[in-house]
């Protein structure tokens, strides 16, 4: 209790030194709205005693991140290691408090039962895209319990062709596969009886899931890159799905055997791209 007591007194500091300066920095556009929320998530890991491995090399840069989707604190693990923007369901605006900062962290909202707004939202992304930003997808669509990937959803992958379609000087954007797997609690490999402490799916209630999770202690995750791939306008959305999810699945598979190595934190260097690829026309 006097840990919980802790964390959380800790991130209501946290949070209010940081606010006016992002709100500022979205008000003015500037540079430092991409930054702030990567320090807090940063702070917030350690706050809370997340210990992020990392495997392979990530692209930096503009690029379509395709994940797995575990817990809410993927977003906190993934926003530690670098600025990035995520894709949300539209019910998480709603949230209190948290559809606030997911707001601050300029989330793309997207209603998942409304098909005809889907066009709108893959121009916002293909628009972030040609920004600069690095847009996360979960492309699951949901999340999971973590033992296993579930089928990559490609409607969205379509802001990859918007992106293009709306550039006169982009001939390829990059799309990198990554892993998201939580592999140890309070110095104890996660099995299938800790996993549910730490993913949060289904029917679960996000106030008590939060709570255990800042009381915790210790949460080791692993996250894996793939091969980063410049991707044409004319390749098909379904295959991206396809080759994203199979690399997923080897890497999560990875991690949770142990068979991954362990990586710093720090950004590693950049990893060049393999040549764009091209294929049936977009789905």
């Amino acid at each position: 209790m006097i840990r919980l007591i802790l964390v959380i007194a800790a991130l209501l500091l946290l949070t209010l030194l940081l606010l006016p300066i992002q709100l500022v920095c979205l008000a003015f556009g500037l540079q430092l709205q991409r930054t702030i929320p990567h320090l807090y998530h940063r702070a917030l890991c350690a706050l809370i005693g997340v210990r992020i491995r990392q495997v392979g090399q990530r692209r930096r840069g503009p690029m379509l991140i395709l994940s797995n989707h575990v817990s809410w604190l993927d977003i906190c693990v993934i926003s530690a290691l670098t600025p990035v923007v995520f894709i949300a369901k539209s019910e998480v605006a709603r949230w209190p408090v948290f559809g606030w900062l997911a707001r601050l962290q300029r989330t793309v909202f997207i209603d998942r039962q409304a098909r005809h707004r889907t066009g709108a939202a893959t121009q916002e992304i293909g628009d972030r895209l040609l920004d600069g930003d690095a847009v996360v997808l979960f492309a699951e669509g949901t999340s999971s319990d973590g033992t296993r990937v579930l089928p990559f959803r490609s409607a969205l992958i379509g802001a990859v062709h918007h992106a293009l379609g709306a550039s006169t000087q982009q001939q390829a954007i990059a799309v990198q596969p990554m892993s998201v797997a939580y592999t140890g609690l309070g110095g104890l490999p996660i099995g299938r009886e800790l996993r549910e402490r730490v993913a949060w799916y289904g029917d679960a209630d996000l106030m008590p899931h939060l709570l255990g999770i800042l009381s915790a202690g210790a949460i080791d995750v692993t996250i894996s890159w793939g091969d980063a791939v410049a991707t044409e306008i004319s390749a098909d959305r379904k295959q991206i799905a396809r080759d994203a999810e199979a690399a997923v699945r080897r890497m999560t598979a990875a991690a949770r055997r142990g068979a991954a190595a362990s990586g710093p934190i720090d950004q590693p260097r950049a990893r060049p791209l393999p040549q764009p690829t091209a294929g049936a026309q977009p789905a």
